[in-house]
């Protein structure tokens, strides 16, 4: 069966009149695609559009094949029972009836092909790593990262030849990542893929880039689109190294033009004071020096616009990911200093822990969906109650799953001026500045941001604060964030001298932070053994 998801001239623009795409085209055949782009690029509004979700504005979209969508947003009512959320419970209860000889004809034509639906699903949930739960239990007993399996098995069940999936990775833990990878690999028809989980989109067999409204296109996995766009950004930065220096080529011949035209002005000008030929000669002279002279200096003009116009093409095609500097003296932490220490605390879970941090340690918290990572953090960030003995004698500071450190009604200014009081306000725009808030950007109001913005803004309250944060707890903090984004707080961190505890799924990022300590959470602490 045939399988593809196509575009034509799509345009679409919100209600305030922010456009988001102006003409798009778009082909994807069967294979696993990728889809990356930053914050506000438009990937989940471009699945929105491709799913029937969202109305273009103009153009059209094609589906060849069943559609199955994964939100990135799932919310699932929890008052629903799972065959409910599964879809299958009006085809139940007319299998149950027609077992019971009730209304056979009318129950028959509800079953379809479908007899076996209940198998289908107990077989797609189990290979979900859902297998206990059975199609009678109510939503809201899953977990987060259960509820977003759930959906995925419901867009399977429904035996889609596409299949949209918006950062399917997110709430999941390692080994639910794993099984998410398996049915990628498996699936056979059209697959697109918005992700920011570098493992599953080095699995695709092509990536597209979504920048200003335009997709460009790499063979293979994302390892080998970095390796691309790096060396397209290099062949770039050359070219703008070249125009530039064309540019300032024909400015100086320009110049040497406009010195060669006024010389020959004043010497016209002595040669008719001295009166040394003719008049009329000295006058059919002027007239072609100075046509001879106004072609000369338009020819010059002409290609200093030119190198010009060169020079702002090659810009564009370089891009503009700049990255997060940070240098932070006061963070640092002296080494064997402690920063955290837990000796026998009970967590509201049931857990009890004991876990000590000394110097700038970078530990990371890990272990399935549920198991008390985020209870753990919020318990050290003193936000849940906990008995035992508990000491965090440093400055310290937590970057929430949410990002709702931020006060809406302020600027990205007046929110970091909100927890460090005392600092100067030149001080602090110099330091946003390094959080890519440059002039008026710095005054825009926080509730106003994109996604990475407020990203950024919330990273610059927590390590401009005042005293310095010299523990910084993350919870989950690549959640949610676009590529850029990470890589923008990988540089944060990198330039970060205090003690780190990080919950993560994501182990590429942990890696690239320098993790040097790892903790399984579970029904007890334990080290993890990552040699």
């Amino acid at each position: 069966m045939s399988s593809s998801i196509s575009c034509t001239d799509l345009s679409f623009g919100w209600p305030d009149g922010t456009v988001v795409f102006e003409g798009i085209d778009l082909v994807v055949g069967p294979g696993r695609t990728g889809l990356v782009g930053s914050n506000g690029s438009g990937k989940s509004t471009l699945l929105r559009l491709l799913s029937g979700r969202l109305t273009p504005q103009r153009g059209s979209v094609r589906i060849t094949g069943s559609l199955g969508y994964l939100r990135q947003d799932l919310v699932l009512d929890a008052g629903l029972r799972i065959d409910q959320a599964l879809g299958i419970a009006r085809i139940r209860r007319a299998i149950a009836a027609v077992e019971q000889g009730l209304d056979v004809d009318s129950n028959l034509a509800v079953v379809g092909s479908d007899w076996d639906v209940e198998q289908r699903a107990a077989a797609w949930l189990s290979r979900l790593g859902l297998g206990g739960i059975g199609l009678d239990r109510r939503v809201g007993e899953l977990s987060g990262g259960e509820t977003v399996l759930l959906g995925l098995a419901a867009e399977l069940l429904r035996r889609p030849r596409v299949l949209l999936l918006d950062e399917p990775t997110n709430d999941l833990d390692a080994r639910n990542r794993q099984r998410l990878y398996d049915v990628v690999d498996a699936f056979n028809g059209a697959l697109l893929v918005v992700s920011h989980d570098r493992m599953l989109l080095d699995r695709m067999d092509q990536i597209g880039d979504l920048r200003e409204g335009t997709v460009s296109w790499y063979g293979g996995g994302f390892s080998g689109y970095e390796v691309a766009v790096a060396v397209e950004q290099e062949a770039a930065g050359r070219e703008v190294r070249a125009a530039e220096s064309d540019v300032r080529r024909q400015q100086k011949e320009l110049e040497q033009a406009r010195a060669k035209l006024a010389r020959r002005k004043r010497y016209g000008q002595k040669m008719r004071d001295t009166k040394r030929e003719p008049k009329i000669v000295m006058g059919a002279r002027k007239r072609a020096a100075e046509v001879s002279a106004g072609k000369h200096h338009n020819l010059h003009l002409e290609r200093l616009e030119t190198a010009r116009e060169g020079l702002q093409g090659s810009r564009s095609r370089v891009y503009d990911d700049a990255e997060i500097r940070v240098d932070l003296p006061a963070t640092r932490l002296p080494a064997g200093r402690t920063a955290l220490l837990m000796d026998g605390v009970r967590l509201r879970t049931g857990q009890v822990c004991d876990l000590e941090i000394r110097g700038p340690e970078r530990v990371a918290l890990v272990g399935a969906n549920g198991v008390g990572k985020s209870t753990l953090l919020h318990t050290v960030a003193g936000r849940l109650p906990a008995e035992g003995r508990l000491r965090v004698p440093v400055p310290w500071r937590l970057l929430p799953q949410r990002l709702d450190v931020l006060d809406d009604d302020l600027s990205a200014v007046d929110n970091v001026k909100r927890v460090a009081a005392d600092a100067d306000v030149n001080a602090v725009r110099s330091q946003l500045a390094r959080f890519l808030f440059r002039g008026d950007a710095a005054n825009q109001l926080a509730g106003t941001l994109s996604g990475g913005e407020r990203f950024r803004a919330t990273l610059a309250a927590l390590l401009l604060a005042r005293p310095a944060p010299q523990l910084l707890l993350l919870d989950e903090p690549t959640n949610n964030l676009d590529l850029a984004s990470v890589r923008q707080l990988t540089t944060a961190l990198a330039g970060y001298g205090g003690a780190l505890l990080v919950a993560s799924h994501d182990p590429a990022f942990l890696a690239d932070i320098g993790v040097t300590r790892w903790i399984e959470v579970g029904s007890e602490l334990s080290e993890t053994d990552t040699s």
